[in-house]
């Protein structure tokens, strides 16, 4: 699954003052256009520039258009999502792009074919949701603020800089056993996921524990596409199963996952307790857990992701001496959650996504 370049995905675009993002919606269902139209066109900040059908009428709007973002769809006739995206990345690299996919087998093996052609993110069609009402609420809940992420709005306020932080690369390690390593991640995390697993060796001596914001039938195949250029083990977890190492443990989506002990060992404990930080599986759950099991004897590591998921999972383990790998603004698609640690100084290393596994199998070696 390989990335875009970063120079491609990372930095916000700015919006000029007094403007709106200009949104092209492309579907082949009318309905579909309409209510995604209508719900957009609701948002003062967010200005539907344009409709089509198909990805051929999307394309030769584009240029007129000049949209900063296309919602997507996957399956439509003429040219269907991948070509147009194909075609996108290739014509106009700086347009941002969120696909529309259903949540089926089909659909998530498409949406992960997406991501790694250079699709910005995803928003996956739900299914018997009820009325047009319940629509457009879920609709506006998860299009709008994946929209928003990737973009520097006038009314939004300037945030506040970063303290400044120094890794502690290079530095003589603090004593520190660690006995798991749990990860966090959001937006961008297939292809960054895609980058980092194939770097952990086939005796890599921890357990590995992975929470990706995804829905159902998303993260089984994502454990199948990690498995497929895996030196360890990836699988989705199961409730009850033993916590092992050179194991990669995904989180189902629709579950939390935590870590807890049965029997004097770690296993894996699953639920479908409240959404937090509107997710489920959430990182804080899981980091909590963590906490709980291992004190500081974990290595936390946040990737790149939208929100703050995690960073009150990483206070918690920080005040027990764990270890706190965030990854740098420059590779992260959106450095919401890693940028979130960093900002309250909890991060001992701040890092680019190609340095995460090796920082990770340095403190795991200095451990013996």
């Amino acid at each position: 699954m390989p990335a875009r370049g970063a120079a491609a995905v990372n930095r916000k675009q700015i919006v000029p003052a007094g403007n709106r993002i200009r949104v092209l919606v492309v579907d082949d269902s009318v309905v579909i256009r309409r209510l995604v139209a209508d719900v957009l066109d609701q948002d003062p900040e967010i200005e539907v520039v344009g409709v089509a059908a198909n990805g051929a009428i999307a394309l030769a709007q584009i240029p007129h258009k000049n949209p900063d973002l296309v919602t997507l769809d996957v399956e439509m006739p003429e040219m269907d999502g991948l070509e147009t995206l194909r075609r996108i990345r290739k014509e106009y690299p700086e347009t941002r792009v969120v696909m529309f996919s259903t949540l089926t087998e089909r659909g998530a093996a498409v949406t992960f074919e997406a991501l790694a052609l250079g699709a910005d993110d995803y928003v996956a069609k739900a299914s018997n949701v009820g009325s047009l009402h319940v629509s457009m609420a879920k609709l506006k809940e998860e299009l709008i603020p994946k929209i928003k992420q990737f973009f520097l709005l006038p009314s939004s306020a300037p945030p506040k800089p970063a303290p400044a932080v120094a890794p502690r690369v290079g530095r003589r390690p603090r004593p520190f056993r660690p006995s798991v390593v749990a990860i966090g991640v959001s937006t961008g995390g297939p292809n960054a996921l895609g980058e980092i697993v194939p770097l952990f060796p086939s005796d890599f001596a921890l357990p590995v524990l992975l929470v990706q914001h995804m829905p159902p039938a998303f993260t089984a195949l994502l454990a199948e596409r990690l498995q497929s250029v895996a030196k360890l083990r990836v699988k989705e977890a199961v409730a009850g199963e033993p916590v092992e190492s050179a194991t990669i443990y995904v989180a189902p989506g629709g579950y939390h996952m935590e870590v807890a002990r049965r029997g004097g060992r770690p296993v894996i404990h699953l639920h479908q307790g409240p959404p937090e930080n509107s997710c489920r599986p959430a990182v804080d759950v899981l980091f909590r857990s963590v906490e709980r099991v291992y004190g500081g004897a974990a290595l936390a590591v946040v990737l790149t992701g939208m929100g703050e998921d995690g960073c009150r999972g990483v206070e918690a383990l920080k005040a027990r001496g764990a270890y706190v790998i965030a990854q740098d603004e420059a590779t992260s698609v959106v450095w919401g959650m890693p940028g979130a640690v960093v900002r309250r100084g909890l991060a001992d290393a701040v890092l680019p996504l190609d340095r995460i596994v090796p920082e990770i199998l340095a403190r795991v070696a200095a451990r013996r």
